[in-house]
């Protein structure tokens, strides 16, 4: 999905990619305190519109005699070697609407990475990563799951200071929840390390230096070739040689690299998750979501980016839009979420007396 948005601009469909990431939450989403993250993922998308939308206002660009003011900032005058950008001046409607529309894209590509955090354990994903890959992959999950567990920390604290008759919002509240969150995250990293040592992290196997660096070379030279293939065939100028062959060489290369690199660690594997229909149906869908945004076939390209100059509403082409509603099919096939089972709480007397009393 994230990659269906990255290819355009038009509101329609970017709302269209918010409401079906949230109906995919609300069906699918399980009773862990980071799979609730995601309002806090959408706090931030409204905070990137907001912010994108004041720089445009205030460092405003050329204005057409077309244009709609809507007002006028106070002009501050820049030297010549700053020409291009001026600070204050009018605002113009036109400007306005593709700024909160660039915003509104960079905060679809945010909400996607926390509707990911919301529903899947990154964790999981290290039981299938080949063992060449292992090391990166255990780098990546913590990276990806520093957030959930910031806000899962926030919420901890928030709870106990809530149950302890604290402030819960304003400024003072954020300065005293600071401190505590920081302490919790350092804990959970000493933790961490602490289960790595035990679990025998960082182990080499048994493979020689010259295995690893004749490993080293082949992913070296792989990646180069990826890199030097795309720009082969994104270049309309560059010679077909760095195209597809030079794709074609660096995926050998890397191939080669991560077989040889799977020798020497030597891990198992306790309870694999098994990959089955519903999982191939999940990743096709957003697989053919972002195909059929990049393929541009049966509608016109240009109405996925629309332009403001001059102003007219944007229109809704049908097959991306059916595009973006096939990410609501894991909201289905997907099966759903565990539901933890609720325990009630016997009241005492005295309580269940004043709660007959109060009605």
């Amino acid at each position: 999905m994230a990659t269906a948005v990255s290819r355009t601009t038009n509101p329609l469909l970017l709302l269209i990619v918010l409401a079906v990431l949230g109906l995919v939450i609300s069906a699918r989403r399980t009773e862990a305190p980071w799979a609730r993250a995601f309002k806090y993922y959408a706090g931030m998308a409204l905070i990137v519109i907001a912010i994108r939308v004041i720089f445009r206002a205030v460092f405003a660009s050329g204005i057409t005699p077309t244009d709609h003011i809507l007002f006028r900032l106070p002009h501050i005058p820049t030297p010549s070697w700053y020409a291009g950008i001026q600070i204050g001046g009018p605002v113009s409607l036109e400007a306005v609407l593709s700024a909160a529309t660039d915003g509104l894209r960079l905060a679809c590509l945010l909400c996607c990475i926390g509707a990911a955090n919301s529903l899947a354990n990154p964790k999981r994903a290290l039981r299938v990563l080949p063992g060449a890959l292992y090391e990166l992959g255990v780098a990546i999950t913590v990276a990806i799951s520093v957030a959930p567990q910031l806000i899962e920390s926030v919420l901890r604290v928030r709870r106990a200071r809530r149950l302890r008759a604290g402030r819960t919002s304003g400024f003072r509240a954020l300065r005293s929840l600071f401190l505590p969150v920081l302490q919790d995250a350092l804990e959970r990293s000493i933790r961490l390390a602490a289960g790595m040592d035990s679990r025998g992290y960082g182990r080499a196997g048994r493979a020689t230096p010259r295995t690893r660096r004749l490993t080293a070379g082949l992913m070296v030279a792989g990646m180069l070739g990826l890199c030097v293939s795309v720009y082969g065939l994104l270049g309309g100028t560059t010679p077909r040689l760095l195209g597809f062959p030079a794709m074609l060489a660096g995926a050998i290369l890397c191939c080669a690299g991560l077989a040889l690199g799977s020798r020497r660690v030597t891990r198992t594997s306790y309870r694999p998750d098994p990959w089955q229909w519903a999982e191939w149906v999940v990743a096709g869908c957003g697989v053919t979501s972002a195909i059929l945004l990049f393929v541009n076939l049966g509608y016109d390209a240009s109405a996925l980016n629309p332009s403001y100059y001059p102003l007219r509403w944007p229109t809704l082409p049908i097959i991306p839009s059916l595009a973006i509603l096939i990410g609501l099919i894991p909201a289905y096939a997907a099966p759903p979420p565990s539901r933890a089972p609720r325990t009630t709480i016997a009241a005492d007397p005295i309580t269940a007396q004043k709660t007959k009393m109060a009605a």
